[in-house]
Parts: C-alpha cells; structure tokens; sequence
C-alpha cells in the first residue's frame, strides 16, 4: 500500500556529509550530557521505599502526588496497582531517615486527606539490588546489540551490520542525551522504551537494506549512491505510513497515558523520530562510505555472467 510515488528519486546521499556532520555533533552532545550530568535513576536503579496503599473508592492519583510532593519529594511516581483503588509509590532514600519512618511520615500525610486509606505492604528496595538492576539493564542492551549484528551479518554482509549498529546506537545514546540533558527520571519502563527503539530502528534499517539489494539485482548499471537513493525514495511512502501510525498510538500515551507512561512514551517519541532520521542519513549512509558493491549482496553465477545487459545475470533467487 502506498500513500504516493514519487517518481523521480530524491538524492539523499548528495547531502550525506552535510547530514552526517549534524548527526555527529548531535550524537557529540549527548555523550557530553551524559558523561557531566549523568542520568537522573529512579528508585528501581537507586535504592528507596516502595509502598502500596489502597483507597474505598478509585483514588484520585493527582491528589495523591500533591501530598507526596507537600512532603518534599519531587517526581516521585504514582500509579494504580492492579486496580484503581490501589495505588504503588516508590520513595528515593532520603538523608537521616529510615524506610520505616519514610512510610509512616507519608502515610500520616495520606490519612490526612483521606482517613479511609490503608497501608497494604512497604519494602525497602538496597542499592545493592539497584545496582544488580543496572547491570541487568546493560547486559539486555549488549546482548540486543549483538544479536542484531550477528543477524544482519548472516542477512546481508558485514557493512550493513556495522551501518545499522551504528545506527540503532546513535537513536539509543541521543535519547539517553535528552533524559541527561533535561534530567528526566530514567525507570525501567524508560528503559524498555530504549530496548523496544532498538528492535524499531533495525527493522526500519532491514527494509532499507533489503530494497538495497533488490535494487542492485534489478540495476546492475546504477552506481551505489544511486541505489541508495532509488532504494530510500521507493520506500518513503512506506516508511510514513508506519511511522505514523506508530507515532499516533505513542501521541496517545504522551498526551492522555499520565505521569506514568509519560517518560515511557517521550523515549518512544524520541526514538521514532530520530530511527527515521538515523536509517536514511546515518545506516544508509554509513554503508556507502564504508564501500557497499553490487557483489556485497549478489552472488555473481558463471551462468548469467555473460549477458551484461539482462538485469537477472547474476542474481541469486
């Protein structure tokens, strides 16, 4: 299905340099923001109190966070758990004060708005076990990184991997740059958000790559610049559709999910945006420096080798 065709191809990679030099420093900054700011963990990351409180009717989740923040806790998060009624806080470690005495101080200031609130359970999360977490979280990130190298190596050839490793790690570290920069709560839901960027953004690159290859068997007398360019114009369409419909049901979190998917759906937003930017100017373009050739891809058969003009000869099918 397509929206349009654009007939003429569009020369994206006459502006590479111009493009990759942006991606460059944008990628230079967020490594920047990163190393001086660093990220704003949350408690699953930090250690602090998780408790869980229940209501007789559906709670009022912004009242709730009025109270946490009167207390001097700034972004904490507040959420249902399981069912309206039940709400989960999770409190960051403050200085001089114990788990204990942190759930009694907010559940004093709970009943206070609301007698009818009743404390279910209240664990103290160890920055040993927030730090078990982080490792956790990097190892997922590497073992993700990997494996799509190693699939796109056994797909295509070894450029490509390399290309889309590339970059699927420049949408990772420019949304890591954003949450250092701005100093938003990194979670682990913000941090499925990166995982789920990456399987996006590699697939984006798949079909770049796989219309790549299916151009270079049909035109055997384009140049690879021109490929490039014939393979993103003819898949343009395509990739408006899906991103687009992507980015409206990620539009609905950020706009109508709450605090809770806020952060979630802002990485998600984050990484759409800059997965359509990075697979063009950056995958794609990472592949024609490194080289990419008509024999990268298709296999030359001693059969058809010798008509030059059939647009077949030397295609594996």
């Amino acid at each position: 299905m397509e929206l349009f065709r654009i007939r003429k191809d569009i020369p994206f990679m006459k502006h590479a340099i111009v493009l990759n030099a942006i991606s460059f420093v944008t990628f230079a900054l967020a490594v920047f923001f990163l190393t001086t700011r660093g990220l704003h963990l949350s408690v699953e990351f930090t250690g602090g109190t998780v408790m869980e409180v229940a209501y007789e009717q559906p709670a009022d989740l912004e009242s709730v966070r009025k109270v946490i923040e009167n207390l001097g806790y700034a972004d904490v998060p507040v959420q249902n758990f399981g069912t309206s009624r039940d709400v989960l806080l999770r409190l960051p470690v403050q200085a001089g004060q114990s788990s204990g005495q942190q759930s009694e101080t907010v559940l004093a200031a709970l009943k206070a708005q609301n007698p009818a609130v009743e404390l279910r359970r209240t664990e103290f999360v160890g920055p040993q076990v927030g730090q078990e977490l982080v490792s956790s979280g990097l190892m997922a990130l590497g073992l993700v990184i990997v494996g799509i190298m190693i699939y796109l190596a056994f797909r295509f050839e070894w450029k490509y991997a390399v290309s889309a490793i590339v970059a699927n790690l420049h949408d990772v570290i420019i949304i890591l740059g954003f949450f250092a920069f701005f100093q938003w709560e990194f979670s682990l839901a913000v941090l499925a958000a990166v995982l789920a960027v990456l399987g996006y953004s590699v697939n984006e690159s798949v079909v770049i790559f796989d219309r790549i290859r299916e151009t270079f068997r049909k035109q055997r007398k384009m140049a690879p610049q021109q490929v490039i360019d014939h393979a993103i114009t003819s898949t343009i369409s395509r990739t408006i559709i899906t991103h687009g419909s992507t980015q409206i049901m990620v539009l609905s979190m950020l706009l109508f999910g709450g605090p809770t998917l806020f952060y979630f759906a802002l990485a998600l937003t984050i990484g759409i945006c800059f997965g359509i930017y990075s697979s063009v100017f950056v995958g794609a373009a990472m592949a024609m420096w490194l080289g990419i050739k008509r024999e990268d891809l298709v296999k030359s058969s001693s059969k058809n080798e010798g008509d030059p003009d059939d647009p077949n000869a030397g295609a594996v099918v």
